[in-house]
């Protein structure tokens, strides 16, 4: 059995208010490319379709087009569980009618956790179990049990899954969770405070294979086979380092082999530093220039319309930081005295530009007095 394993799309997202619909299309056919090319045998997507319970509507009609040329013009079966930023009974309307179709989709948690035996085209059949993101208080009330966290609830879920019998076939748990140890990403939206989300690896180390969602970087943790495909596409610029990918997992004899095939975003998302004058310098040949961009610019003079020019050159820059002004000393310590120091400088450099002139010293004096003021309404 040959699948390919994916999660996190987060159709919908936006980053720094830019629409990625555009940038989901484009990574979401090289999927379907990777899954006709490789003829696997299903496709697993581990929760978080959406970026948000109620979806624009561009976003499912980029989920329809998708699931249709899956399902229906290559006849690849697909499982897709809800994340924790699904809707989840939205996400499974009319789940029932589509798994004659070959579509299957767990939204919401029932009390009897599906069994989904697919076949191979050559070799071994397999048993998926979909396990959709559930809050502890939602597993204690279908199960009528004490589970107070996370661990807890997964612990119920995995014990139904040990109990079924596969008679012999490989069992595959898809599910959308933290494991303790994982390396997170600013895009990830935390299950819950104070670490009572984490779940330890050690709960799948019977199953053949995991294929878990919620975590933006690919890894595994515990195991090979408990593993977390990553998002398609960055999203955020603390995953500027990542390396996109899918998952390709085939299970042949007892054995698990995994492969992770690279993704290749329309646009790269990334962290560019430096002054301005070499940044505008360099721009025009950067092969990167229509990268989504956050600049941190070293100078430490103020700007006119620093985010206007850098736009001239890299369109799609959206976020600026002037580390330059901010950086006090080599640490940079960012206290309260430091902010108004540098507060009075930009003012000044500013006016500078702008009037040919310096301020004189009444006029720093009641600039002084005036930043002094505003801070005191701060506190």
């Amino acid at each position: 059995m040959k699948f390919l394993h994916t999660s996190d799309w987060h159709l919908g997202r936006q980053i720094h208010n830019q629409s990625l619909l555009e940038d989901q299309e484009y990574v979401l056919e090289q999927i379907i490319q990777i899954a006709q090319q490789r003829q696997v045998d299903a496709v697993i997507v581990a929760g978080d379709i959406f970026d948000r319970s109620v979806p624009p509507s561009n976003a499912v009609k980029l989920l329809d087009d998708t699931l249709d040329k899956l399902v229906n013009q290559l006849s690849i079966p697909v499982i897709l569980i809800a994340g924790n930023h699904d809707g989840a009974q939205r996400l499974a309307f009319a789940s029932r009618q589509m798994r004659e179709s070959g579509l299957y989709i767990s939204g919401t948690l029932g009390q009897q956790i599906p069994a989904i035996k697919l076949d191979a085209k050559n070799g071994e059949s397999v048993v998926f179990y979909p396990l959709p993101y559930a809050e502890p208080a939602t597993v204690r009330d279908v199960y009528e049990c004490e589970a107070s966290s996370h661990q807890q609830a997964m612990e119920v879920l995995v014990e139904q899954v040990k109990q079924h019998d596969s008679e012999g076939l490989n069992k595959v748990v898809i599910g959308h969770c933290f494991l303790d140890g994982g390396d997170e990403s600013e895009s990830e939206r935390p299950l819950s405070i104070g670490g009572a989300d984490k779940i330890s690896p050690t709960l799948f180390e019977d199953f053949s294979y995991v294929a878990l969602g919620h975590l933006h970087g690919p890894q595994y943790k515990g195991a090979q086979q408990i593993r977390y495909s990553g998002s398609p596409l960055k999203y955020s610029f603390s995953e500027q380092h990542q390396a996109k990918s899918v998952t390709v997992v085939e299970l042949s004899e007892g054995e698990c082999n995994i492969e992770l095939v690279a993704l290749e975003a329309k646009r790269d998302v990334r962290i560019i530093e430096g002054y301005l004058e070499e940044l505008l310098a360099s721009g025009s040949a950067d092969a990167g220039r229509e990268d989504y961009l956050m600049v941190r610019l070293s100078d430490k003079s103020a700007i006119l319309d620093a985010m206007g020019k850098l736009r001239e050159v890299y369109p799609n820059v959206l976020h600026l930081e002037r580390t330059g002004l901010m950086a006090g000393d080599k640490k940079l310590e960012l206290n309260r005295e430091h902010i108004k120091k540098g507060e009075f400088d930009m003012f000044t450099d500013f006016f500078d530009q702008v009037s040919g002139e310096s301020l004189s010293p009444e006029q720093q004096e009641l600039l002084k007095q005036t930043i002094d003021q505003l801070h005191r309404g701060d506190q």
